[in-house]
């Protein structure tokens, strides 16, 4: 396996000059048993966006973005990955997508170092049977950090020797290599410092920059509305309001979040 770090690194101009969704998803509705999760629910993503989904406990949110990862399938509606209709039987399928999910619990491993979590599952071999080639990849983990700005003591130090932001920085450093179009983040400031927080709100506004379509799921609206381009509400299941990060009131939000005004579909559905 070999990365070509640069490629990854740098914004393709296509893609940056092509706007239309690399993720939509029309209707989707998912039941458990006699309760409905999630009722025909639409959500689009777009190359160079961060969109924030918002919503009470019991919304909805981690259910669609199982639905987007491949853990779980919806039981009605459509997903589409760049104009074409698509299913994602698995998460294994969901990467062959473009699709990378980093959720709340991170799953690194604590013993292992920076580089060996960077490429955890994805070692580079020079054949199946060979050794790994451990210098390569933490020169290859190094790049990757260095070009995302982030900063770890060396990434030959275990996992468990790092801040709160800093394994978060490096669960996010390890989607990369799966060259995703489409990252979701579950809840990635929850528990951080004011300082740690900002550092990766930098590195969410960093994947933007490079042409990612992210998603990030949160409760923290002051957070959202410094990275986001647009927060989408769902309230019980269901759509509940679209808005632009920039312009709509906090209140507005809140109100969507809390049941306040009547259900809405996003303004593009």
């Amino acid at each position: 396996m070999a990365l070509d770090v640069e490629t990854m690194m740098t914004p393709d101009p296509k893609a940056a000059a092509d706007r239309s969704p690399v993720l939509a998803m029309h209707r989707v509705t998912k039941r458990f048993g006699a309760v409905e999760a999630l009722t025909e629910v639409d959500l689009e993503l777009r190359p160079h966006e961060v969109v924030a989904l918002v919503g009470d406990n019991g919304a909805g949110k981690s259910t669609l973005a199982k639905i987007i990862s491949g853990v779980l399938q919806p039981d009605t509606g459509v997903v589409e990955i760049g104009g074409e209709q698509v299913a994602i039987p698995n998460p294994a399928a969901g990467h062959a997508l473009g699709i990378s999910t980093v959720f709340q619990d991170l799953a690194l491993c604590e013993n292992l170092s920076v580089a060996a979590n960077i490429f955890l599952g994805r070692e580079i071999r020079a054949s199946k049977h060979s050794p790994m080639d451990i210098d390569g990849m933490e020169l290859i983990a190094t790049q990757i950090l260095r070009d995302l700005t982030i900063t770890v003591p060396s990434v030959r130090v275990p996992v468990r020797e790092l801040s709160g932001g800093q394994r978060q920085a490096v669960a996010i450093a390890r989607t990369l290599t799966t060259r995703p179009r489409i990252l979701v983040l579950d809840e990635p400031t929850a528990a951080l410092s004011v300082v740690q927080t900002a550092e990766v709100l930098t590195l969410i506004e960093r994947l933007r920059s490079m042409g990612l379509a992210v998603l990030i799921i949160s409760h923290n609206l002051a957070d959202l509305r410094a990275v986001a381009d647009r927060i989408e509400v769902l309230r019980h299941g269901r759509n509940n309001g679209s808005f632009d990060a920039g312009t709509a009131a906090p209140e507005e939000i809140i109100g969507a979040i809390a049941g306040a005004r009547l259900p809405s579909r996003p303004r593009w559905a």
